[in-house]
């Protein structure tokens, strides 16, 4: 009877671990939908091309997850601060006034790095013209 409790409460705890694990991911991938589009402009000379400025927030201890981009970005820190990591070089702290840049297929992730307020962005994209807000940014594979 015990051994039964044992495996109950092993499998329990293993379903709330993978669980927790779980919601993070999704909600990391969540935050590469979210943003609000500020604005849209033809590219002149770069047929079918498109800048696109978004407002982005992460939430306190939130992160956007690897990813890429499917072209240029150029990310302005608005209010609070990140933790740029790009694969292959050290992390970067990002504060209020400074900005970063990523090129297409480039994988990184961005972290704020207040546990207690947000961090606001305006991520600057040159994409296909039309492009969604989700396709802006895509899960590392």
């Amino acid at each position: 009877m015990k051994r039964i409790y044992f495996l109950l409460g092993i499998t329990l705890t293993l379903g709330v671990v993978l669980g927790l694990l779980g919601s993070r991911m999704l909600s990391a991938q969540e935050g590469l939908k979210s943003g609000k589009v500020l604005q849209r402009t033809e590219v002149v000379g770069a047929k079918g091309m498109e800048a696109i400025l978004v407002l982005r927030t992460v939430p306190p201890g939130g992160e956007s997850g690897k990813h890429t981009q499917s072209g240029t970005e150029i990310v302005y820190i608005l209010k609070g601060s990140a933790v740029l990591e790009v694969q292959g070089k050290p992390p970067k702290t990002l504060k209020t006034g400074e900005a970063f840049s990523t090129v297409a297929g480039e994988v990184h992730n961005v972290k704020n790095a207040s546990a207690s307020a947000p961090t606001e962005a305006l991520a600057f994209y040159i994409a296909k013209k039309g492009a969604r807000l989700e396709e802006l940014s895509l899960p590392a594979k």
